[in-house]
């Protein structure tokens, strides 16, 4: 292969953007007339097509771009880059983009960017995009979507996948970039949400952008359109918002899968420890985290308000914000033929109203065996009742068939898992978490319907008071750790 077939492309395209361009002018507006007699006129344009014959030479190219990928050093991103589905777009906002559709990462390429590049700045932009899905990027956004501008997450973004990186674009979003465009010292390696946070600090300065969030240093915004000529910084991640509506954990899943097969080796630095937190976090993170996440998305429906300022568009008052507008149904399942502890089930009844109390939302409390013996409403944890002696097996399809009656969005179900292997209904609409208490040896079902976690054995303590610790004056800090103890 060689810049020769790219520059051809790269002209070809250029080609088939002046022929959308010219049938476009002809297009007549549409005249309208309100009320008041005044006119408007709306042109309705056309999409841009892709002919498939141009699309066919494109990804011809990138399977030749990828032999050199797959036969480096760096064969990671080669093989990872051979199982994702690869398209052709003009309108995304840098020269490729990334998207999760039907249980697939497609990765799509905009000619008239990606084609002006060298060999390797095109490596580099594929290894981009591979790098902010191996860094779960399309999740970690969700966390900071609330709190931060799309400027400041997508600027934060790329300066931590363009770190491992050489060969960069020249209008790549880099470390440098960030530095001299906000007259800031941003250290290199740093987290995510470092980057974030310091650079949505310098986008409130007068340095960096204005308080509309025009901005002064970075690169002029456009509105979206069916062609994209140059790296755009506000809009170079829109893309991500098509992606399908799943859950985090069948992202995990895929993108986990999509590891191990492009791993054909031992990595190192910077991958090798992504890797290595994407492998540990199903075990390591604790049930209540996946809770938080699951109530997040349960309760994500809106309504508008005047009270809230537009999130996108604060500077335009004309636009009216948003609040959460669900109230989220929530059935807590206690198998009383468990082992779970009174003292573990109040521990673990803290966190559930903890995780919750920001959120519009109703509990019910459900105590079953082998059929649900009790369900009552709660409103805190003084609300709930004294449990039942325990009685015979467990049997998980009568709380499945009460929750699917229930129109329910959330079962947390605490059992030892011990139970049937299949339910006689499947749950119908809503989100479940197994959390398995004592020591369970696992979730009897072959198919689990959701996400099954470990309960972590709550140490039972009395409270009593170290009379050590006291003197005549009062409490002492005497016996306790110093700063180099607890770092």
């Amino acid at each position: 292969m060689n810049l020769y077939m790219a520059d051809m492309l790269l002209e070809e395209a250029r080609a088939i953007v002046n022929d959308y361009e010219k049938s476009q002018a002809h297009i007549v507006p549409h005249v309208e007339f309100d009320v008041l007699g005044t006119m408007t006129a709306n042109v309705e344009k056309n999409s841009l097509v892709v002919p498939e014959s141009y699309k066919r030479k494109v990804l011809d190219y990138l399977h030749q771009l990828n032999l050199r990928l797959m036969d480096g050093t760096d064969n990671f991103y080669g093989y990872f880059f051979l199982q994702m589905q690869h398209d052709v777009r003009f309108d995304i906002a840098s020269p490729t983009g990334i998207a999760f559709k039907k249980t697939k990462y497609v990765l799509y390429i905009n000619p008239l960017q990606f084609f002006a590049l060298s060999h390797l700045q095109m490596e580099s932009a594929i290894k981009h995009e591979i790098l902010h899905i191996v860094s779960l990027h399309l999740l970690r956004v969700r966390d900071l979507d609330a709190n931060y501008s799309q400027l400041a997450i997508n600027l934060a973004m790329d300066v931590v996948v363009n770190t491992q990186l050489t060969s960069l674009p020249p209008d790549a979003v880099d470390l440098t970039w960030v530095n001299r465009q906000f007259r800031i010292s941003l250290r290199p390696f740093k987290t995510l949400e470092y980057y974030v946070e310091e650079i949505q600090k310098a986008i409130h300065t007068k340095d960096g952008v204005d308080a509309a969030g025009a901005s002064v240093a970075v690169a002029v915004h456009e509105e979206a359109s069916e062609i994209s000529t140059h790296l755009d910084p506000r809009r170079m991640h829109d893309i991500w918002m098509e992606c399908d509506d799943v859950s985090e954990e069948m992202i995990e899943t895929f993108t986990e899968t999509y590891i191990d097969a492009a791993t054909k080796g031992e990595l190192t630095g910077y991958l090798a420890n992504q890797v290595a937190i994407i492998k540990d976090r199903k075990d390591t993170l604790p049930w209540h985290y996946y809770l938080k996440k699951i109530v997040g998305t349960v309760t994500n429906a809106h309504r508008k308000t005047t009270t809230r300022r537009h999130r996108r568009q604060p500077e335009r008052l004309d636009l009216r914000g948003t609040l959460r507008n669900h109230r989220a149904k929530i059935v807590v399942a206690l198998d009383t033929s468990g082992s779970i502890s009174n003292h573990e089930f109040m521990a673990a009844m803290e966190e559930v109203f903890q995780i919750v109390k920001n959120y519009n939302h109703e509990i019910t409390i459900v105590e079953c065996d082998n059929a649900i013996r009790h369900t009552y409403r709660v409103k805190d944890v003084k609300q709930l009742e004294e449990r039942p002696a325990k009685r015979g097996g467990t049997a998980f399809s009568p709380v499945i068939t009460y929750c699917n009656q229930q129109s329910i969005d959330l079962l947390i179900y605490f059992t030892d898992g011990e139970g049937e292997t299949s339910l006689v209904v499947p749950p119908r609409d809503y989100r479940v978490l197994w959390v398995l208490t004592g020591r369970s040896k696992g979730l009897s079902l072959h198919t689990s319907y959701g996400l099954v976690k470990q309960l972590r054995l709550v140490p039972e303590t009395e409270d009593t008071v170290d009379f050590s610790d006291l003197r005549t004056s009062g409490y002492s800090m005497a016996n306790q750790p110093r700063d180099a103890d607890i770092m």
